[in-house]
């Protein structure tokens, strides 16, 4: 399928129409950005390995009843999507204590948290995406209580069947955040991407980490083998396009 006039140009990834009205073509592109968008650099084929890996993840959700807007991977980095209007909501879920969460509360890096904490942050960088409650939700207009509570019903799933997913591959799902948004009927659906740009990912045996973590740190050249990692551990060699 052709790609037509560019839509949105995201830090990492550009969205094109296509000539169904309800299908967009998303690019993974090979950029990758910390602190709102304020250090950048390019990583060669982290957008592949992020839109396979994504992909991969979707077909899961989607098989154990999670419908997400992915209609099929059409190149490694290239993603044939259904079109949402994206609701301006990270839906982050957390497992174990790290990160923001120790900075600011009074809890031990490496807790288990049990039931998992979700959080919504609004997203939107000029206001370096403040964490949100159900009565701002709504003053805002962003999303009515009926879909807070679908995006709380749908990100807790999520985690289950990630928590398990992941184990299998010798990996601790410590937290991810994901979006939503409706497609042209009005139905809630996951979009965007599941991957190590979204998600905490240790090893299970060594505690490494496995995801943008390390491009946070500075770690810059453990980054790419990170996410290869991930890759070839949730990946069957038939599966594998890279």
């Amino acid at each position: 399928m052709d790609k037509k006039e560019l839509i949105n140009s995201g830090k990492v990834k550009s969205v094109f129409a296509t000539d169904k009205d309800d299908e967009v073509i998303i690019e993974f592109r090979d950029d990758m950005t910390a602190g709102d968008g304020e250090r950048k650099e390019v990583m060669n084929d982290k957008g592949a390995y992020n839109a396979v890996i994504s992909a991969k993840i979707f077909k899961v959700l989607d098989e154990n009843g999670i419908a997400t807007q992915f209609v099929d991977l059409i190149e490694p980095n290239v993603m044939l999507a259904k079109k949402l209007e994206m609701i301006p909501i990270e839906v982050i879920v957390r497992n174990i204590a790290t990160g923001s969460l120790v900075r600011k509360y009074p809890l031990e890096d490496g807790t288990k948290l049990e039931p998992p904490i979700l959080q919504m942050d609004f997203k939107a960088d000029e206001y370096h995406d403040p964490m949100l409650n159900d009565s701002i939700i709504k003053s805002l207009g962003i999303a009515t209580q009926e879909e807070i509570d679908i995006l709380t019903e749908e990100a807790l799933k999520i985690n289950e069947i990630l928590i398990e997913f992941f184990e299998d591959a010798g990996i601790i799902l410590v937290d991810f955040k994901v979006e939503f948004g409706k497609d042209v009927n009005g139905n809630i659906l996951l979009g965007d991407e599941i991957s190590p740009d979204s998600c905490r990912l240790w090893d299970s045996k060594t505690l490494d980490m496995l995801d943008k973590e390390l491009f946070r740190k500075g770690k810059d050249d453990e980054v790419m083998d990170a996410y290869i990692e991930v890759y070839n551990r949730i990946l069957t060699d038939e599966e594998k396009v890279i």
